[in-house]
């Protein structure tokens, strides 16, 4: 299935945009670190952010987060207006990510961690659980059974009681997945998840990305390792200098001509 964006694909007519930016822009100081972008994620497909650093990729990222404010321009999610939203509004929203180090809570177990992700539905309210009604108790198990269901699924039940902090590197990013997945969003933004994994780890965390995306969760990927990219994504989008350089299936991007010459210089292209 192929994605259009302004640069020239044409769009199936069964795809939907999730997730779309306009003119977006940001600037640190005298930096453009994002410059007009348009940005448009079709859903149910993994789009990866690509580019040299200093690109503007995760800062793209942090502003369709909420952990940045854009100087100008907009961001929709499923049509709607999110540009300046607070980031756990556009979670509660669908949108969930993760980090270029791991975050979790490493003396809580396992599943206590991923119930933190779950807390983002969580509906008793503040009063019920300051005076502890039933209500409450109701629901701290129905969040438990769903960090239980989320592990299961993703081979890790078997450390549900142990200590996040114990866990092997390539765990600890799989727990992070189980915790942003336990939202329940419809995208996901990774934010260079192979960072530190090994060759094994990596092939793992690519069957567990297209994964996600067979379950029907859009996934939105900033990545340096380019074998992971091209062999996950199905729309590469290159970042250089904050804009968009190049945009299309994997394929087309390994033979683009420009997009040789920014990474590896005019004498190789």
């Amino acid at each position: 299935m192929c994605l259009a964006f302004s640069g020239g694909f044409e769009r199936n007519s069964m795809d939907r945009w999730l997730l779309d930016t306009q003119g977006l822009n940001r600037f640190f100081g005298g930096l453009h670190a994002v410059r007009d972008l348009d940005l448009r994620v079709a859903e149910g497909h993994i789009l990866a952010l690509i580019g040299p650093n200093g690109a503007g990729k995760t800062t793209t990222l942090n502003i369709i987060a909420g952990a940045l404010k854009p100087g100008s321009g907009a961001v929709r999610f499923q049509g709607r207006p999110i540009t300046g939203w607070k980031p756990h509004a556009i979670a509660a929203l669908g949108i969930a990510r993760t980090f270029q180090t791991t975050r979790l809570f490493p003396r809580m177990t396992v599943a206590e961690n991923v119930q933190v992700g779950r807390h983002i539905r969580s509906r008793a309210g503040f009063l019920a659980g300051m005076f502890n009604l039933p209500r409450t108790w109701k629901e701290e198990r129905a969040i438990r059974d769903s960090a239980l269901a989320i592990l299961e699924k993703l081979d890790l039940a078997e450390h549900a009681e142990t200590p996040a902090g114990n866990l092997s590197f390539g765990r600890q990013r799989r727990v992070e997945f189980a915790r942003a997945l336990a939202m329940e969003p419809s995208l996901l933004l990774l934010d260079e998840p192979a960072a530190g994994l090994n060759i094994y780890e990596t092939g793992e965390l690519a069957r567990l990305i297209t994964q996600i995306r067979d379950w029907g969760i859009t996934v939105v990927i900033v990545e340096h390792d380019m074998s992971l990219v091209m062999e996950i994504s199905d729309v590469v989008v290159v970042l250089h200098e904050g804009s968009i350089l190049a945009q299309g299936k994997p394929a087309e991007i390994q033979k683009d001509s420009e997009v040789i010459r920014i990474y590896l210089g005019e004498d190789h292209a």
